[in-house]
């Protein structure tokens, strides 16, 4: 199982999404995608778009006032 980490933090929306949609391209079933974000509206927008694509949230913490991570596995 490969973690890939991906830094979003300042990256205003849509673009954490977009980010972690071609990152997750690149990943084989089974392997997570840990996402760093500071993005109000991608807190929705990830889970969301994770749970339609059919993946699972295995984490997902607030990491700071207005910063938070999540993990996604393919």
């Amino acid at each position: 199982m490969v973690i890939k980490k991906l830094d979003v933090v300042t990256q205003v929306c849509p673009f954490p999404l977009i980010e972690a949609k071609a990152a997750m391209a690149e990943l084989s079933r089974g392997d997570q995608l840990v996402i760093e974000f500071d993005c109000t509206q991608a807190t929705e927008a990830i889970p969301q778009w994770a749970a339609e694509e059919g993946f699972t949230v295995t984490d997902y913490q607030q990491s700071g006032d207005a910063a938070w991570t999540i993990t996604v596995q393919k």
